[in-house]
C-alpha cells in the first residue's frame, strides 16, 4: 500500500469527499479536498499531490477542464488524474481521455481500486 501519498479529492458533492478523503486519509494518505475546480487550482498552487480524483460533473468549471489546466501546470502535470463520476458512457470517458484524464470511473468507486490507484505512490 501506498505510504505518504499526496492526494487531491475534488467533488462538489461534500459527503462523497468527505467519504473519499477519509478513506484515502485512513490508508496512510495526505489528502487535501477541494469542492470545485477552482478551489483545486488555488490549493495546486502549494499542494503537488501524485493522484487527483475529481468528479466530472461540478458546476461552474467541469472536471474535464479542471484536468486540462492541471495538465498545463508544470508542477502537477505528472498527477495521475481519476474521473469518479456518475456518468460512464462512451463519449463521457472519450471526453475523459481527451482532456488527460488516466482513469475514468463510474461512482461509486470500489475499494480495490482505490487500493490499486493508491500503489502507484511511491514513498
Amino acid at each position: 500500500m501506498a505510504n505518504q501519498c499526496e492526494v487531491m479529492v475534488v467533488d462538489d458533492n461534500e459527503d462523497a469527499a468527505a467519504m473519499l478523503s477519509e478513506l484515502v486519509a485512513c490508508m496512510g494518505c495526505h489528502v487535501e479536498v477541494a469542492s470545485d475546480g477552482f478551489q483545486a487550482l488555488a490549493k495546486l498552487a502549494s499542494f503537488h499531490p501524485q493522484i487527483v480524483f475529481l468528479d466530472i460533473g461540478m458546476p461552474g468549471m467541469d472536471g474535464f477542464e479542471l484536468a486540462r489546466q492541471i495538465r498545463c501546470d508544470a508542477a502537477n502535470c505528472a498527477a495521475y488524474l481519476v474521473a469518479v463520476s456518475g456518468y460512464g458512457d462512451p463519449e463521457t470517458i472519450e471526453r475523459s481521455r481527451a482532456a488527460g484524464i488516466d482513469l475514468h470511473v463510474q461512482k461509486p468507486i470500489c475499494l480495490e481500486l482505490i487500493n490499486s490507484t493508491l500503489a502507484r505512490c511511491t514513498p
